[in-house]
């Protein structure tokens, strides 16, 4: 691979930058983390028209609600069964972008993950890459 190539927001930080480390399978980990966090989301990861500037980056924005065992406050979420499901996408998407790649699951942990039960999975720690500035 000479150069990158892949949507911006969604390439594992190592692809744009050395200092992270070099490219390995753990990047598609991180890409489907960040697209699983904008399906449960409802909504793109970095998002400029809110009102406050904490909600601009989804990822720290859903990371913070979990850390405080706050509501989701998703749109999408119907009913208790719903509430479940999004919070264990939640936290396997943040699994998944962790900034550090030996942090990220590996795809069978991820379906291992989503098969398993919400209770057994543990909040991850909190990705540290900034969250984009406010136009």
């Amino acid at each position: 691979m000479v150069c990158a190539r892949g949507t911006a927001g969604y390439i594992a930080p190592k692809v744009f930058c050395r200092n992270f480390g070099g490219i390995s399978h753990k990047s598609d980990v991180y890409s489907y983390g960040m697209l699983l966090s904008e399906m449960v989301g409802g909504r793109r990861n970095i998002n400029t028209e809110v009102e406050n500037t904490s909600e601009i980056y989804f990822p720290h924005w859903i990371y913070k609600r979990l850390e405080l065992d706050e509501e989701l406050g998703l749109q999408s979420i119907m009913n208790e069964d719903d509430k479940v499901r999004a919070r264990k996408m939640i936290i396997v998407s943040l699994w998944c972008i962790q900034t550090d790649p030996s942090n990220r699951p590996a795809m069978k942990q991820v379906i291992e993950m989503l098969e398993g039960s919400v209770d057994c999975l543990q909040i991850p720690p909190k990705p540290y890459l900034s969250s984009p500035p406010n136009p």
